[in-house]
């Protein structure tokens, strides 16, 4: 009964991201088709972001359905990295749409042209809907997942970025004030960049095998040590498989009257319950022991 609650749970969510891809991928069509007929940068610009939030979600989606393969003899940990992998793929994407938008943005300023208002205004007010819409689609997947939240932040950004758009229509209409278009590309490739800057060490983080965010090495040994039974430990090593399992390997110093399977339960126990390592790999090795097997 978990399972298949679990796995229904599985295919709602997959049918939220396409259906949220489904609807980007049109907003980035329209978004164009405005930005070409009225000559908003912006609309573009916000074109762009879009076009990479629906690339994102589409590498979310495959990313999700490739860790859902088991364990085999050529991916032993499983395949559940896939999706952090899909992370950095996405992030380093949006890092190269926030330098070219950047890049446009700033030949405008030598090369200005008319821009017709009410469309903007129009295709913005869409796109607003149609990010606000997207954004509902993906919060509650966001919680679990370090690719859907980057999806989330990026389709708030963009409904943030449709009102700046919209705004700026407003004031073309009102004062044609032309350089508002520019101003809000530069805005929009800031948004861009600053998304990427924060998700990506974490990425990256994840993929070198760092220790896990919020754990101690030295806090960590110093629990294991005041386990009944352990005189030292050493050789410590903890990384995280995916974006939340954490792992550990240890070599245990125990004394020559303790029992090994004793101590090891009591080791994993509190490793699981101080800092959530599900996956743990002791080695024990034996004070005092004058046997030729030691």
């Amino acid at each position: 009964m978990s399972h298949d609650h679990h796995h229904d749970i599985e295919m709602i969510g997959d049918r939220r991201l396409i259906a949220a891809i489904a609807v980007n991928m049109l907003l980035t069509l329209a978004q164009v088709i405005g930005g070409i007929v009225s000559g908003s940068l912006a609309l573009i610009a916000d074109a762009l972001h879009n076009f990479s939030d629906a690339a994102s979600l589409l590498i979310a989606w495959v990313a999700r359905r490739i860790g859902r393969q088991p364990a085999d003899h050529f991916k032993t940990f499983g395949y559940k990295r896939a999706e952090v992998i899909a992370a950095l793929v996405n992030l380093v994407t949006l890092v190269l749409v926030g330098l070219y938008l950047i890049y446009e943005g700033l030949w405008r300023l030598f090369e200005p042209q008319v821009i017709e208002g009410w469309t903007v205004i129009i295709v913005a007010g869409v796109a607003l809907v149609i990010d606000v819409v997207t954004a509902i689609l993906t919060y509650t997947m966001s919680k679990q997942s370090m690719n859907i939240r980057a999806a989330f932040l990026h389709n708030v950004s963009d409904a943030l970025a449709s009102v700046g758009v919209i705004i700026a229509g407003t004031v073309i209409l009102l004062y044609g004030w032309y350089w508002m278009d520019t101003a809000l590309t530069l805005l929009i490739a800031g948004y861009v960049l600053y998304q990427a800057a924060t998700l990506l060490p974490k990425t990256i983080h994840i993929l070198m095998e760092g220790t896990p965010e919020g754990i101690s090495i030295e806090e960590v040994i110093n629990v294991m040590a005041l386990v009944e039974g352990v005189s030292n430990v050493h050789h410590v090593h903890i990384w995280q498989l995916d974006e939340h399992k954490n792992a550990l390997e240890a070599h245990v110093v125990i004394n020559d009257f303790c029992d090994t399977q004793t101590v090891k339960v009591a080791l994993k126990i509190e490793l699981e319950q101080r800092f959530n390592i599900t996956h743990s790999t002791l080695e024990f090795e034996i004070e005092h022991c004058e046997k030729p097997c030691c």
